[in-house]
């Protein structure tokens, strides 16, 4: 009797130790768990300098300072084996190399850039001038907007620099996509790559007009165009069989068949007169401005083409984006990023016996191996150039760069502000 009693009150000890320590380690385990799924305290358990990111924009990530420098060092030293790696700036690098293809050298700059360890980095492309019809040099662009690095960006109108492609500054569209060419979207530590088509409409009462595109040279006499005062004073002439609508607070202030003036805060619309005769009597007209895909949270658009590297594999679409006549072994601008969201822009020289240039497929398997998950071509040629830290660092064929109409820039906000006090 003694002895059973005795064993019931073991049996009964160990099994309320048992669910003691199931309880205890079922606590720990789910405060684990909440920690890390509930932002606000996972955040409070990071290192005050810790850094939180999105791989492949899914999962959020933490890493302190330090091990993120060092993972990064490790990674630009792996990437760039036989290059020349220095500091610009906290999270901004400059590479110099040369690679040997088919025994010819071709010479190579890059610039790095990783926002996780420096928040302030701004990239940005800027406009040579305020209004679209202008060009500059490289270091003409790139301090006057304080820059540290800078490449050329999109292609554009030799005759007056107007942007041919896609460009958006601080969320406000200047000019449209020309054959949905691929552009690149920038945020805040946030890329995206895609083609890139204008969606915009003009709308009065019933009446919706599809608008071809914005600020860009008539392709065809059927497309309807919009003009803003970046593109100057005045409008181009409406096509054959065509007219110009002035429009300002939602109202019609012009009917033209000629070059008409811009108004100030409005726009002019240009199109064959059979689409745009309905709206002549509209009492209030709207716009309504977007581009596809919408991107969240991106502040800048820049186009280029052809795609170099696309969702991780090499691909070029030269004749679907009519990109035909840059093939062959030339100059080349380009710029990517990594699943790590590292940014990455290039130049190659090229046209010279010390740099020989890139095919646009040795350029693009160039970029994957550089670690790039997505990748485009810029401007090339003649307008391929670097600038960074008040100099040019490559070799164009023009001392200095040729006057380009638009640049893709690394900024860093802390400098800015100091420059704009001091």
């Amino acid at each position: 009797m003694n002895t059973t009693l005795a064993l019931n009150n073991r049996s009964i000890k160990r099994i309320i130790n048992n669910s003691l320590y199931f309880a205890i380690f079922t606590g720990i385990l789910c405060s684990q768990t909440f920690l890390v799924n509930n932002n606000l305290f996972a955040n409070e358990a990071i290192d005050d300098n810790g850094v939180n990111y999105k791989v492949n924009n899914e999962r959020i990530q933490t890493r302190s300072m330090t091990e993120e420098k060092q993972r990064w060092e490790s990674m630009l030293r792996q990437r760039y084996r036989n290059g020349a790696i220095l500091t610009v700036a906290d999270g901004v690098k400059h590479i110099r190399m040369v690679k040997y293809i088919n025994s010819r050298p071709v010479k190579i700059n890059i610039v790095e850039v990783n926002t996780k360890i420096n928040p302030n980095i701004e990239i940005a492309p800027q406009l040579a001038s305020t209004d679209l019809k202008h060009r500059a040099t490289i270091r003409t662009i790139a301090a006057r907007n304080n820059s540290i690095a800078a490449v050329n960006g999109t292609y554009f109108k030799p005759q007056n620099g107007v942007p041919l492609g896609t460009l958006m500054i601080n969320k406000k569209v200047y000019t449209g996509p020309i054959y949905n060419r691929v552009a690149m979207g920038i945020g805040n530590n946030e890329y995206k790559m895609a083609q890139v088509q204008f969606n915009s409409t003009l709308k009065a009462g019933r009446e919706n007009l599809k608008i071809d595109n914005i600020n860009q040279p008539r392709m065809l006499s059927t497309y309807v165009l919009l003009y803003t005062k970046d593109w100057g004073q005045t409008s181009p002439t409406p096509p054959k069989y065509g007219v110009n609508i002035a429009i300002k607070d939602n109202k019609i202030t012009t009917i033209s068949y000629g070059s008409t003036a811009i108004p100030e805060n409005g726009y002019v619309i240009s199109g064959p007169k059979a689409k745009l005769e309905p709206f002549f009597s509209a009492k209030k007209i709207s716009l309504d401005i977007k581009m596809l895909p919408e991107w969240e949270n991106v502040n800048h658009i820049i186009s280029g083409g052809p795609y170099l590297v696309k969702d991780g594999s090499v691909f070029i679409d030269v004749t679907a984006q009519k990109l035909g006549a840059i093939t062959g072994k030339n100059p080349r601008t380009a710029i990517g990023y990594t699943a790590e969201n590292e940014f990455i822009m290039v130049t190659v020289d090229g046209r010279e016996q010390a740099s020989v240039g890139m095919t646009l497929g040795e350029l693009a398997r160039m970029m994957k191996e550089f670690g790039c998950v997505n990748a485009m071509n810029l401007d090339g040629g003649g307008s391929s150039v670097m600038y960074v830290n008040g100099r040019v660092v490559n070799n164009p064929a023009q001392k200095g760069g040729i006057p380009i109409s638009n640049a893709l820039t690394i900024s860093e906000r802390t400098r800015i502000a100091y420059e704009q006090n001091s």
